[in-house]
């Protein structure tokens, strides 16, 4: 959601169908043996000490304008509804990963407590309504879309945080890190990861009912904006497939207000030209709308993970999801374990198949995700020293795997146990070094 929100530029040549399918292959799978690793950390910022009380915009500019002064190595965006979100460059190693990233923030938090703000780990505000803070043709023409479809486009812009796992596409060749296995990996354990990490319980600070409402959202946006291609095929066809097939966000033009057309599908504006005829810049800005919970950027971007508690709750979630994918016995071991789960996610493409949706909104109460979890962190544990993983960062994944998924828990009970009458929660440790 931090992509340019620049106006259509030169050259302005046409594409044709046949080139739009050969340029997704080439741009959003780029494969090769697993080498990086990346994180994008997205959160809430509220006043430090009340995060109830809403920050004007005066303040978001100003602290905004000041964080935009301190030198990072992580590029630092902001949300449409003033999230911040600081995305890592690519790292060698699991442990660069999280020393660049732990190093920026700490540094952003020094700026902002300054001006009496903070960040906040949720995966949708609990407090306030969508408010948004960025003016810019992009986000206009993407309310105006998303209006469309109910409220529940502006809570995705403006209400909610992620952390979003990076990782590249995989081997060419078939294997347990090869791309179309780790393509259908990345889909079959996302439930897990929405179920083991959910924290997203609460709207308008009542309970809605399930334990990620950031997930419920996503599939309320519908599926031509928000939702996977079927996995019945080669990735790069489908996704090509779909991209093709998805409605088009906005057609930009260099002044004025940008054209929000109604079931317009990237194949069919192609055919038509009208209003004017997609270019291949248009096709790459149109790759920036839409919001899959595995979206290929020539990486493989994991979007289902809810923001997490405390400083440093984005580690375990980046740490499961590394070792899981990238270290060859961990990716075969979480092969076996989420198999019997694909049954029940063949009727509809992610994130809209009954297995997603139980997991938004069960969690670890489900049979199934529960043993597929317990089995996928007690791998995760056992690769991670292979990763060169430090004892702190280990020690927290099997914290987690004690506190919340072997009793069948995520943050969001941590959430809920005040409105039901208990209150469990207990206090989290620096696993930074």
């Amino acid at each position: 959601m931090s992509d340019s929100s620049s106006g259509c530029t030169e050259p302005r040549a046409a594409v044709t169908e046949a080139e739009v399918e050969a340029l997704v292959h080439g741009i959003c799978f780029k494969t090769g043996p697993p080498r990086a690793l990346g994180v994008e950390v997205e959160w809430l910022v509220h006043e430090l000490r009340s995060p109830q009380l809403p920050v004007t915009p005066e303040r978001l500019e100003a602290a905004y304008a000041a964080l935009r002064t301190v030198p990072l190595r992580s590029a630092l965006t902001v949300e449409p509804g003033g999230q911040l979100e600081l995305s890592s460059p690519p790292a060698a190693s699991l442990m660069e990963c999280i020393g660049t990233v732990s190093a920026d923030l700490d540094a952003v938090r020094a700026v902002l407590a300054k001006d009496d703000l903070g960040l906040v780990g949720l995966g949708h505000d609990p407090w306030h309504t969508p408010r948004r803070f960025l003016r810019e043709r992009r986000y206009d023409a993407m309310e105006a879309c998303l209006d469309r479809r109910g409220p529940a486009g502006r809570h995705m812009m403006c209400t909610s945080a992620s952390v979003q796992v990076c990782l590249d596409a995989g081997h060419e060749e078939p294997g347990p890190l090869g791309h179309g296995r780790r393509w259908w990996l990345a889909h079959q354990l996302g439930p897990v990861l929405v179920a083991a990490f959910a924290n997203s319980p609460l709207l308008g600070r009542q309970p809605t009912g399930w334990l990620s409402t950031r997930q419920l959202l996503w599939t309320e946006i519908g599926a031509g904006r928000a939702g996977a291609p079927p996995l019945d095929g080669d990735p790069r066809a489908a996704w090509a497939r779909h991209v093709l097939d998805a409605p088009v966000m906005c057609v930009r033009r260099d002044d004025g207000p940008w054209d929000v057309p109604e079931e317009l599908t990237f194949r069919e504006w192609t055919r038509s030209a009208v209003p004017r005829p997609p270019t291949r810049d248009d096709l790459v800005y149109h790759l920036t709308t839409l919001f899959p919970p595995v979206r290929p950027r020539g990486h493989l971007e994991l979007r289902m993970i809810d923001a997490q508690p405390g400083d440093d709750g984005w580690i375990v979630p980046l740490a499961v999801t590394a070792a899981l994918f990238d270290d060859p016995g961990a990716a075969e071991t979480t092969y076996r374990a989420v198999k019997p789960l694909a049954e029940r996610g063949l009727a509809l493409p992610a994130p809209h198949n009954p297995l997603w949706i139980e997991a938004a909104r069960s969690g670890l109460a489900d049979p199934e995700l529960y043993d597929a979890a317990v089995a996928c962190f007690a791998a995760a544990l056992e690769a991670l020293p292979r990763l060169g993983a430090s004892h702190q960062v280990t020690g927290a994944v099997a914290a987690y795997l004690d506190r919340y998924v072997l009793k069948r828990r995520c943050p969001a009970d941590d959430l809920l146990d005040p409105l039901r009458g208990t209150d469990r929660r207990a206090h989290g440790k620096d696993i930074r070094t």
